[in-house]
């Protein structure tokens, strides 16, 4: 196998590869259940992130020991995976940069990502960015810390290109609670729950828009919460149409029976991942030259489709061959 040349080296060049993350993202705001979830993502398995969050997390007044607390957990033995990530305060709070000083330092090499919460602009975030870049270099870290962007406001719709061109940008998130505020009483309440918040004219418009923004400069989109907590199907339902209608590959969970149902209802179908399998390992050996599968040519461009679903069914936990395995992870 090891003559055989894999996907990233045959399909890709040297441009951006879309990041494939896991499908759902948990948020745990507490000493106490950012512990619970690690504890969680240890027993179900690399399959979700945990974000840890100094934004509603903190108490007033306590935001440094909050972070401290967060640099802490993140950094011992409990955070396995290394598959958590932060949200800091947002650009017109005065913790922010505090928050970014007393990260990165600790758990720069860590951290899956930080959120960067209720922006109103692009130039806001690229600030931020900016300011995150000079502290991981003057903390001596090598690498691209994914940055996650909150659209949530009038403004971050309208910039939702620029942000997602940001360097480091790796996902556009869409705060629906917050966003259904900014409209000041012209989107009912009730819209921040299904069927609402997925056919009012105006969130679907602003969920379309932002999906698009995301996709077309090779970021993530990622779908607001259920506020049902009590109802897993209702999230599996939530999420299905999240993915299936509009086109987000990832969605927040706030409750830890939400993990499962986010991960089931966004897995790629197994006859898909069967047939990605096949048609790839029969790429690999025609040296990525065209082939037919099933009656049906396929070529670089049906390889790079098949390539990243693959891979969001070993993210998600979906079952693969041992030759799978092998060949490609």
């Amino acid at each position: 196998m090891s003559s055989k040349v894999h996907p990233n080296e045959a399909l890709f060049n040297a441009e951006k590869q879309f990041p494939v993350i896991p499908t759902c993202e948990h948020f745990a705001g507490s000493e106490k259940l950012i512990n619970k979830a690690l504890v969680l993502q240890d027993e179900y398995g690399p399959v979700f992130d945990i974000t840890c969050d100094c934004e509603d997390g903190a108490q007033a007044g306590k935001e440094k020991e909050h972070a401290e607390m967060i640099a802490r957990v993140l950094s011992s033995d409990a955070n396995k995976h290394n598959m958590a990530g932060v949200r800091i305060h947002d650009y017109t709070h005065p913790h922010w940069q505090a928050d970014v000083d007393i990260l990165i330092p600790a758990i720069g090499d860590r951290v899956a990502y930080l959120t960067l919460p209720k922006t109103s602009c692009a130039a806001h975030i690229r600030e931020m960015v900016d300011y995150i870049k000079a502290k991981a270099k003057e903390s001596g870290i090598d690498r691209d810390i994914p940055i996650h962007v909150l659209v949530e406001t009038h403004g971050a719709l309208k910039e939702s290109w620029e942000i997602a061109e940001i360097d480091w940008v790796q996902v556009l998130d869409f705060g629906m609670m917050d966003f259904v505020s900014d409209h000041q009483g012209a989107i009912p309440a009730s819209c921040m729950r299904s069927p609402g918040q997925f056919d009012h004219p105006l969130l679907a418009r602003a969920k379309a828009d932002m999906v698009t923004a995301a996709l077309a400069n090779g970021v993530v989109p990622s779908h607001n919460v259920t506020l049902d907590l009590k109802n897993p199907y209702q999230t599996y339902k939530d999420a299905e149409r999240a993915r299936n209608e509009f086109g987000f590959l990832r969605m927040w969970s706030i409750y830890p029976t939400q993990i499962k149902s986010i991960v089931d209802a966004m897995k790629p179908d197994y006859s898909e991942v069967n047939d990605a399998a096949n048609i790839l390992i029969a790429a690999q050996d025609n040296d990525w030259g065209p082939i037919q599968y099933q009656g049906e040519l396929h070529d670089r461009a049906t390889y790079r489709y098949y390539w990243q679903l693959l891979q969001r069914a070993q993210v998600t936990g979906v079952a693969v061959s041992e030759e799978v395995t092998k060949r490609f992870f």
